[in-house]
């Protein structure tokens, strides 16, 4: 019924087609508009993820529910973190669904699977940062465990941020 794999440089067109309508729902209305177009301008290009499905340090994954594309992760291994001692960590930086996805289980499954892929590549935890108002994403990692440890003013432009939870969780407890 689902079914995750690693994406390629091959899914770049789907990447971009796939992540302003996943990134909208949650954070569309987190600045104004402009700034929020901007930032999607910046980060959800063609380019920008060329260059990271080229860097073998950032690590993109795509679910498929019934063979159509449900969304995404993105995870960096061994990424530090000022409010983590442990080392082997990794930063989810990214887990968007399609809004049609929503409520089918899909996003557990894809964060189950990201949890076992830093089991295999010998990371200690994995840790993220959430917009304070994603109340829907904080429930989410809620049921997950992890643990809200600091906050961070999460840049969106060089002039506007927002304020974000960092949240950790121990994946060798």
């Amino acid at each position: 019924m689902y079914s995750i794999r690693k994406a390629e440089i091959t899914d770049v067109k789907l990447l971009v087609d796939i992540s302003i309508p996943s990134f909208l729902p949650a954070h569309g209305h987190a600045a104004p508009k402009e700034i929020i177009d901007s930032y999607i301008t910046n980060n959800f290009n063609e380019e920008n993820f060329l260059k990271e499905l080229s860097n073998k340090d950032f690590q993109y994954y795509l679910i498929f529910y019934k063979d159509a594309i449900a969304g995404f992760s993105k995870v960096i291994f061994n990424q530090k973190n000022a409010h983590i001692s442990e080392e082997n960590i990794t930063k989810l930086e990214r887990i968007y669904l399609l809004k049609e996805f929503y409520n089918l289980g899909l996003g557990k499954k894809l964060m189950q699977f990201n949890i076992e892929l830093c089991k295999k590549n010998n990371q200690a935890g994995i840790w993220l940062y959430v917009w304070e108002q994603n109340t829907r994403a904080i429930q989410f990692y809620n049921k997950m465990d992890f643990q809200k440890i600091a906050d961070f003013n999460f840049p969106l432009s060089k002039t506007e941020s927002r304020p974000n939870h960092v949240l950790y969780l121990n994946i060798n407890q």
